[in-house]
C-alpha cells in the first residue's frame, strides 16, 4: 500500500498487475479498496490494476464539510499523474464509487477508455432526500452502528450471505468507518445532480443492476443506463456490494465487457 498527498487531502492507494492497459477501482460508499480484493487477481495478469481509498474512506484523510464528485474525479486524475499513469484507463466502480467513475469518464473523457458501473449512486430522488438527511443525522450523532442492520439488510442480501465469514468481515469494516466522514460523502451525493454529466458520457460504457440489491434496485440502474448515451445495461444475481458479494461474476462481467469493446 502507499499514501500520496494530492490536491490538498491524503490517499491510500494500491497500484498491481502488469501490462500496458490500466483499470481503475472505485470502491463504494462505507467501503475502501478492500473491497476489491478478490476482484484484482482476476486483472493483475493482463493489466495494471489502480484502487484506492476514496476521501473520508479506509485510511485516506477524513472528510469534513463540502465534497462534490467533481472533486471526487479529479483525486483519480491526480492518483494517475502521481503513479505516471499516462494516455486512457478503463474505470469500474459499485455504488457511489460508480457515480464518481462516471463522473470521470465525463470529465476527462481523453482519459477513459471505458467505464463499467454496478448500481451506480447518481443522486437521491427527491421524495427520499429527506429520509436520507435524517439518516445521516443519526450516523453523525450514534455511529456507524446505529444504522447497520438496515445497511446489511438492504444492502447484503441474506441470500448472499452463505460465505459467512466474508460477510462478518464486510460488516465489521464497514462499522469501522468514520461516521462523520460517511455522513459527509452522503451529503454530496443527497446533492448531486448528475442529469447532464451522464449525458456528456462518451465512451462504452456498462450499467451492472442487481437482483438482490434493495438500495437501489434494478430499475434504477437501468434509469442511469437510459442516461448515458450508448450505455448497455445487464442485471446479474448479485446485491449493493456486488465487488464483495459475487467478486467472480463482477470480474467476468468487467472483463468481458473490456474485452468486447477493445478498452
Amino acid at each position: 500500500m502507499h499514501f500520496a498527498e494530492l490536491n490538498g487531502v491524503a490517499l491510500r492507494y494500491e497500484l498491481s498487475g502488469a501490462g500496458d492497459r490500466t483499470l481503475v477501482l472505485v470502491h463504494e460508499m462505507g467501503g475502501s479498496l478492500e473491497s476489491w480484493d478478490e476482484v484484482v487477481p482476476h486483472f493483475a495478469p493482463s493489466r495494471r490494476v489502480l484502487r484506492y481509498d476514496t476521501r473520508g474512506a479506509g485510511m485516506s484523510q477524513k472528510a469534513r464539510g463540502e465534497l462534490s464528485f467533481s472533486a471526487m474525479a479529479a483525486d483519480i486524475a491526480a492518483l494517475l499523474e502521481a503513479c505516471g499513469i499516462t494516455g486512457e484507463v478503463a474505470l469500474a466502480g459499485v455504488a457511489v464509487g460508480g457515480a464518481i467513475a462516471l463522473q470521470f469518464a465525463a470529465q476527462y473523457s481523453e482519459r477513459t477508455s471505458a467505464v463499467i458501473v454496478g448500481s451506480p449512486a447518481a443522486g437521491i430522488a427527491a421524495a427520499r432526500r429527506s429520509a436520507a438527511l435524517e439518516r445521516l443525522a443519526r450516523i453523525e450523532a450514534d455511529g456507524m452502528s446505529s444504522v447497520v442492520e438496515d445497511a446489511m439488510l438492504n444492502g447484503y442480501a441474506p441470500e448472499l450471505r452463505g460465505d459467512a465469514r466474508r460477510f462478518e468481515r464486510f460488516r465489521a469494516r464497514w462499522l469501522g468507518n468514520d461516521p462523520s466522514s460517511y455522513a459527509t460523502i452522503w451529503r454530496m451525493l443527497a446533492n448531486a445532480e448528475m442529469a447532464e454529466t451522464l449525458g456528456r458520457i462518451r465512451c462504452p460504457a456498462l450499467v451492472i443492476g442487481g437482483t438482490l440489491d434493495r438500495v437501489r434496485p434494478p430499475a434504477i440502474a437501468q434509469e442511469v443506463a437510459k442516461a448515458i448515451p450508448g450505455a448497455r445495461y445487464i442485471e446479474v444475481n448479485t446485491g449493493h456490494y456486488m465487488a464483495v458479494q459475487t467478486p467472480d461474476l463482477v470480474a467476468d462481467c468487467i472483463d468481458k465487457f473490456l474485452t468486447s469493446v477493445n478498452a
